[in-house]
């Protein structure tokens, strides 16, 4: 199963503070922990939201709306793709992670939908564009 590894963000975060060179080199160690177990797919960090938009849809319009944005709590500093056999080793690499903030933080695990869990809805038609679509991105990477 695929999840995707949401890291919160923290007041210093969304301020802008970089990590220090410990924090950086710790995650770097995690990080090639979680290549070599073959579990990471992605991983990269984000930019306060100062620096992000947000399009607001609504019928045919839409709207943009400029960060920063409040509740940093609702944010995301970070995230990893990883593929793992259960909710349950996830969660255990989890555990496993540095403090990716300077201050307490969390880290939230949401499973990735694959096609399977769409149902009848998702066509054979469907699914073969998604497989086109798929192998289009591999292949551009």
């Amino acid at each position: 199963m695929r999840v995707m590894v949401i890291v919160k963000a923290s007041p210093e975060s969304e301020a802008g503070q970089m990590p220090s060179e410990q924090l950086l080199a710790d995650m770097g160690r995690y990080n090639e922990e979680l290549v070599k177990a073959g579990v990471m797919l992605a991983g990269e960090g984000l930019h306060p939201s100062s620096k992000g938009v947000r399009v607001q849809f609504s019928g045919e319009r839409r709207t943009v709306v400029d960060g920063p944005f409040s509740e940093t709590k609702e944010l995301i500093a970070g995230f990893w793709l990883w593929q793992v056999r259960s909710m349950e080793e996830a969660i255990e690499w989890v555990r496993r992670c540095p403090n990716p903030q300077l201050s307490d933080s969390e880290i939230e695990i949401r499973p990735v939908f694959e096609a399977d869990d769409f149902g009848a809805e998702f066509t054979p038609e469907l699914r073969e564009q998604e497989e086109r679509l798929r192998m289009q991105i591999a292949q551009s990477n």
